[in-house]
């Protein structure tokens, strides 16, 4: 079966690499045809992906659906059709008076087969953002969805199939076989999503054949609560980011660093906070599950490890008990070690250590001994301070007094640094992600260069001159 597949598999490039070769400059038309045709069909199943991202999870918030699938990916789509015509277009490059009548100027071409491995978290959103981009740029596409999420990836091979013929964009299903023989594909770009280990067996086994890759990785992103700032006004935006998709979010605030005089009064204030946004709703429908048992379990065991340390564990029952087994607790750690496994390990769930502080240097430490993570949260009345936070850490992106929304921002870059990725995307930087942006120079029919031979003489230590200055 797995020999099939892995047939099926090379199949599919070979068809794609075979219609780039055919037609390697899809039309502006074309495109923005492709485009309205996605955001058209988005429209029309928003019921249907938010059905199917549940199944796979066991249960899933459909508003949290609706957020961060959905409405995201139309405003990306609204967006890139509004600007695509800009993005595209020929760049003129200024050129030397030595180098004129001559001109030189930048043309956006597409790579031209595209791989995008996207994960489980966020199973729509991850796989059709950079298709809107490698769509956008002009390229083929294949997606490999997760095998966490298999509903999902079956609905959107039938969803991408009904709009596009396979030799322009192919889902392909299966497992972490079928991962390791796609990524070994020689791709003219692979953008990957998911974890820090795995990122680092696709970028080797897509080094073997040159193919550039971008890596969206995760790390442990914190938050940092300057002294000068309400804790139980940040408690309000943190608690919700936090457990937002149950903490199942790559750029959600890890663990947050407090005034070690207001831990107490923020963890309050973050308890409060989930009780009155997931318990008193009706039947926990606006809380997400874990997505599987293993991921559950993993959870548990950092809780017991941090219970057996002696931390103070702090959990909202409430939201456990429901039919869904899978519905994990709402956890505050306060305090663990440095070394706990809830600090080694990026959490990906709905467990939050709380750190105190003495001072603001002694935070920026803190983060600075850790990986580059691939989102900061600043929490400062003044903006000053704030700004010095991000100015003295490096993470991938970073948002002031409110947590996510960097990301919200088409034309800002998403992508991480270090050991929480590289390369980026988004708007224009998502279109040029899968662009190759090829430098042409064009000279008349006569020009100087014909003077610029042996033997060198006068008019070779002229121009040699101009050139100089």
């Amino acid at each position: 079966m797995t020999e099939t597949a892995i047939s099926a598999l090379h199949a599919a490039f070979a068809r794609q690499r075979a219609a780039f070769a055919a037609e390697p400059r899809r039309t502006l038309s074309q495109r923005l045809k492709d485009l309205f045709a996605l955001q058209t069909a988005l429209k029309k199943h928003e019921t249907a992906i938010a059905e199917v991202i549940s199944a796979d999870f066991g249960h899933r918030a459909p508003a949290e659906t609706q957020l961060a699938e959905v409405s995201f990916l139309l405003a990306d789509l609204r967006h890139t059709r509004r600007h695509l015509a800009r993005w595209a277009d020929t760049r003129p490059v200024p050129v030397e008076m030595t180098l004129k009548p001559g001109k030189a100027y930048i043309r956006r071409e597409p790579k031209g087969v595209v791989g995008i491995i996207s994960p489980w978290n966020y199973p729509v959103q991850l796989a059709l953002a950079p298709l809107i981009a490698a769509i956008a740029a002009g390229n083929r596409v294949m997606i490999k969805p997760s095998e966490l999420t298999p509903k999902t990836s079956a609905f959107l091979k039938q969803f991408l199939g009904a709009l596009f013929d396979e030799d322009l964009v192919s889902v392909i299903e299966g497992g972490a076989d079928i991962a390791s023989a796609f990524s070994a594909l020689p791709f003219d770009h692979i953008l990957f999503t998911g974890s820090t280990a795995v990122g680092r067996k696709v970028a080797e086994s897509a080094a073997k054949n040159l193919t550039p890759v971008t890596l969206e990785l995760g790390g442990k992103s914190p938050a940092v609560i300057a002294p000068d700032y309400d804790v139980r006004e940040a408690a309000k935006t943190l608690s919700w980011g936090k457990f937002f998709n149950a903490g199942q979010t790559c750029i959600a605030p890890d663990y947050v660093l407090v005034p070690r005089e207001k831990l107490h009064v923020f963890t309050e204030a973050a308890l409060a906070e989930i009780r009155d946004m997931w318990v008193n709703s009706a039947n926990h429908a606006d809380y997400t599950a874990i997505i599987s048992e293993r991921h559950f379990d993993r959870l548990n065991a950092m809780v017991e490890a941090a219970r057996s340390a002696g931390d103070s564990v702090h959990q909202v029952e409430e939201l456990a008990q429901n039919t869904n087994t899978r519905h994990f607790a709402p956890t505050l750690i306060l305090n663990p070690a440095r070394d706990s496994a809830v600090m080694r390990e990026e959490i990906f769930g709905p467990i939050w250590p709380i750190i105190a502080y003495d001072s603001l240097d002694d935070a920026i430490a803190y983060i600075r001994q850790g990986d580059h993570p691939l989102a900061l949260y600043a929490y400062a009345k003044n903006t000053d301070t704030a700004r010095q936070i991000i100015r003295r850490t490096q993470s991938g992106g970073a948002s002031i007094n409110v947590p996510f929304l960097h990301m919200s921002v088409a034309d800002l870059p998403f992508g991480g640094v270090g050991a929480s990725g590289y390369g980026a995307y988004h708007g224009e930087h998502g279109f040029l992600t899968f662009t190759h942006q090829r430098g042409v120079f064009e000279a008349p029919s006569w020009h100087p260069l014909k003077w610029i031979r042996p033997p060198y003489g006068r008019l070779f230590k002229a121009l040699n001159w101009l050139q100089s200055r």
